[in-house]
């Protein structure tokens, strides 16, 4: 595959616009489906389980987030810290509840965490907000078994930057079992002349201080035993699938605890949208990365 060094602009931007590349819809009309679907599952869930939402991690406006709490009578329960993709500049916590059903039905505490998406918020604190909002959430649930991560597209960016994060700088030091890193961005570099940047406004020094690709020796100090999936969907576009098969490499050459999913007949969106149902491959994952299955 040509590198991205080497692509005109129009190429570039082909390549890192995900609704371009689903084989079910037209691009306009595969984003409002998907947002639908995230809206549809997360109301289902606020049906189900009992809630806490808008729960301050921070002083800022958009520093809040909503958790799903199971019905069960055990004190070790295990915690899913999701973060929702949108390109840093869409989205929500108000569509990030959907994965929450099956997990609670087997006893899984899911915590969906917003933060100031651009041009409100800019990377340096947007990743600054993930990495609060973890500390937050260790230091009000001290009983779970287990504190894991989802995240997905740029969701998936920040999950891969909390577990490159320097906790020596934190009152804690969070021990993350496991983290599901789904069609992500790992390089921020090639975005920076596309479309994408032009609410981020992202220079060169900020690009490669927040790609984690970048902060392997990181993640090697801070996350050494935590279990790693990249995921990534047969409809990706080259460019994002080489984007999680290099930085699966990358993590896997270091010696880290990482496999790579590619999810059959999945597009950039569906490969997310699947985690409404128990028997999907990555929710049956997931589960058992918890020992749930």
């Amino acid at each position: 595959m040509i590198s991205w060094t080497a692509m005109k602009k129009d190429e570039l931007e082909r390549q890192y616009s995900p609704s371009r590349w689903s084989h079910r819809m037209a691009a306009d009309d595969v984003i409002k489906a998907h947002v639908k679907a995230l809206k549809e599952g997360t109301d289902h869930a606020r049906s189900l389980a009992q809630t806490l939402l808008n729960v301050p991690y921070g002083e800022g406006e958009g520093e809040k987030l909503d958790a799903y709490i199971p019905t069960t009578s055990s004190l070790d329960v295990p915690l899913v810290i999701y973060l929702h993709g949108g390109y840093w500049q869409f989205l929500s916590k108000e569509e990030s509840g959907f994965m929450a059903v099956p997990l609670m039905d087997k006893g899984v505490v899911v915590v969906a965490v917003g933060y100031d998406i651009a041009p409100r918020g800019n990377m340096d604190l947007m990743v600054s907000q993930v990495r609060r909002s973890v500390v937050s959430v260790v230091q009000q649930y001290s009983h779970i078994s287990g504190l894991y991560l989802c995240g997905h597209s740029a969701g998936a960016h920040l999950a891969a930057m909390v577990l490159s994060t320097d906790w020596s700088q934190y009152s804690i030091m969070p021990e993350i079992k496991g983290a599901f890193l789904v069609s992500g961005i790992y390089d921020l570099l090639p975005i920076l002349s596309t479309y994408v940047n032009e609410p981020l406004k992202m220079t060169e020094e900020v690009a490669i201080r927040n790609s984690p690709s970048k902060l392997i020796p990181q993640v090697k100090l801070s996350s050494s035993s935590c279990q790693i999936v990249v995921a990534i969907a047969e409809n990706d576009s080259p460019e994002f699938r080489k984007q999680s098969e290099d930085y699966y490499n990358t993590l896997k050459a270091t010696g880290l605890n990482v496999t790579l999913e590619d999810v059959s007949n999945t597009d950039h969106f569906s490969i997310i949208e699947q985690l409404v149902d128990e028997d999907y491959h990555l929710t049956k994952l997931l589960l058992k990365m918890m020992g749930k299955r």
